[in-house]
């Protein structure tokens, strides 16, 4: 929870950051350059097959005057485009669309390779182990965050676990309704989804910057956002708080939210159970899972309690 200094600081913290004369020009840099390193693997992957621009515009069917102009970072490209010209040079066209360092190990080559033939759950396992592994001997943070769907029980044991720690509890949403100045029906109607991560990333980065401990709770969708995922997942020793489809409906409802069973139930109950389902090896990712279903608060709170005391309780 902050007070009104500290919503003053995390909203200077934004402007500095995401100031609106900023964000357009920003964009257009990024596209620009993002063309520019489009054309560069282009010309180095034709250069290496040995074909003069004329060779490939012929094998790919596209003009020699608009291979040149992808070729120079100026040209709109599709998808269609790319598997033209990926066919014709015999790749893969992930070759053409990931980034290449020229000095890139070898190993890491191997290692990616090898993550392809995983499936989406054995990659979030290797990833998690990957981390952990390498996250021996630094410094703990006595950060702690909270990741799940709503109804899981995440602010009702984050608030208690904070009181227990007597460390702040922060919600990322509270922040991003503080920096906008509006609820987040009404960010997303006017921002927008990119407007919206776009506050999302810039409230938690202002929020772990202005709290060396804490308790937060991030909002369920925040997951699917890689960067701002990354970064959690880098400052906190983060828990997914999880619990069956039926209890995150019977919770939500419980909260007063009526909607699930106006009509839709039996719809509402579908999307919750995809939506976990596709999240899931996102969530996978946390540093330690909790599972809330058929327990009470107490007994929850001792869970998380035991899970959290190497990083709160130093």
């Amino acid at each position: 929870m902050h007070d009104t200094g500290q919503t003053a600081r995390t909203m200077l913290h934004y402007s500095q950051h995401q100031g609106p004369e900023n964000r357009g020009m920003g964009d257009q840099a990024e596209f620009v350059a993002m063309a520019r390193r489009l054309g560069d693997r282009v010309r180095r992957f034709r250069a290496r097959r040995g074909m003069s621009r004329k060779d490939l515009s012929q094998h790919a069917g596209i003009s020699e005057r608009y291979l040149a102009q992808l070729e120079g970072g100026q040209a709109n490209v599709s998808y269609n485009i790319l598997w033209l010209l990926a066919q014709a040079m015999d790749l893969p066209i992930t070759e053409l669309i990931e980034a290449e360092a020229e000095d890139q190990n070898p190993d890491l080559i191997l290692a990616r390779k090898f993550l392809d033939t995983l499936t989406p759950d054995q990659q979030s396992e290797a990833y998690v182990l990957l981390r952990q592994s390498f996250k021996r001997g630094i410094k703990l943070s006595r950060r702690v965050a909270l990741v799940g769907l709503r109804g899981a029980g995440k602010t009702t044991l984050g608030e208690k676990l904070a009181e227990r720690y007597g460390v702040p509890f922060v919600r990322v949403t509270s922040v991003i309704e503080q920096i906008a100045g509006m609820d987040m029906t009404e960010i997303l109607l006017s921002m927008g989804q990119k407007g919206y991560r776009k506050l999302e990333y810039s409230a938690l980065d202002a929020t772990i910057e202005s709290h060396a401990s804490l308790v937060l709770e991030s909002g369920g969708s925040l997951v699917s956002e890689s960067q701002t995922y990354d970064l959690l997942l880098q400052s906190c020793f983060t828990v997914w708080v999880q619990a069956t489809p039926e209890e995150h409906m019977h919770r939500v409802m419980g909260q007063g939210d009526l909607r699930p069973i106006e009509g839709q139930g039996q719809a509402a109950m579908e999307d919750l159970k995809s939506i976990l389902e596709a999240r899931r090896h996102l969530y996978g990712r946390a540093d330690a899972v909790l599972n809330t279903s058929g327990k009470t608060v107490e007994q929850s709170l001792e869970e998380l309690s035991r899970l959290t005391a190497p990083h709160l309780g130093l």
